[in-house]
């Protein structure tokens, strides 16, 4: 389990620091709560909204595409955690989203992220 919890967290640094690179203001990382865990929480500029960010990080394909690990309990989950980030924190934004960023870690070259806007 060791391996993959490694792999989860490489592909949040990856989004995390692509977000960043996109000129995205990352606000939280890795928020717990009794409900859950947020992996990413940012801000997207161009449009004021808070973006909640689910990571789903694999090595391959074999067994789906990475988003597809995103089923109605899960989308579920992150609402009601976006919910409760917002009660946590004193954030205005214009609008909040969630979004999912899909990470596939090759063997050899760098990991490829794929966003999916709006998935709840």
């Amino acid at each position: 389990m060791q391996a993959k919890d490694a792999v989860g967290k490489y592909g949040e640094r990856v989004v995390a620091r692509d977000l960043a690179a996109r000129g995205w203001e990352v606000l939280d990382r890795n928020w717990r709560c009794p409900h859950g865990e947020l992996d990413v929480v940012a801000r997207e500029p161009a449009t004021d909204t808070v973006v909640f960010v689910e990571v789903k990080t694999r090595r391959s394909t074999a067994y789906g595409h990475p988003a597809e690990a995103i089923t109605r309990t899960k989308l579920g989950r992150l609402r009601r955690l976006a919910f409760a980030w917002l009660a946590a924190h004193d954030r205005r934004a214009a609008a909040v989203r969630i979004d999912v960023a899909a990470v596939l870690v090759p063997r050899s070259g760098a990991a490829r992220v794929e966003y999916v806007r709006a998935v709840g």
